[in-house]
């Protein structure tokens, strides 16, 4: 079954099935391998089916093989293209993994992808201060 393929080959195979907990990929010659949820984006995934469907082509890498079981671990994550940097606002990564260009070099403060975390929490306590502030005048008019 896995005369061609070995861990660590990257092929293209078509998503047959979507469950919950991954998509159940075929791969010509060699049978079928789940791409667990976890390996489906380096995003967070919280509905699948937001990233693949049934009859969908992926790219995947194999990471095992069990020879005993048949099994075969995928990842599309793994496979997909690495960005050139992490500095270059111009391009960013969508969830399913493809490249757009963006046209802009600027932080976003839209709260789209180019958030760091710290200007997420930044726009968290602005929020949160405002909130509190509200909150407070309401408690003084009683």
């Amino acid at each position: 079954m896995s005369d061609k393929l070995e861990a660590g080959s990257i092929v293209e195979g078509k998503v047959i099935r979507v469950k919950p907990f991954g998509a159940i990929v075929a791969i010509e010659g060699a049978g079928q391998g789940l791409v667990h949820i976890s390996q489906i984006s380096s995003g967070f995934v919280k509905d699948i089916n937001d990233f693949v469907k049934a009859g969908d082509i992926v790219k995947v890498k194999i990471l095992s093989i069990d020879e005993e079981s048949g099994k075969i671990s995928l990842s599309m994550k793994e496979a997909a293209p690495k960005t050139a940097s992490k500095e270059n606002s111009r391009t960013r990564t969508n969830k399913n993994n493809f490249r757009r260009d963006t046209g802009s070099n600027d932080t976003e403060s839209s709260g789209g992808p180019s958030d760091s975390f710290e200007d997420k929490m930044k726009e968290f306590l602005k929020a949160s201060s405002e909130k509190q502030a509200v909150l407070n005048k309401r408690i003084n008019k009683r």
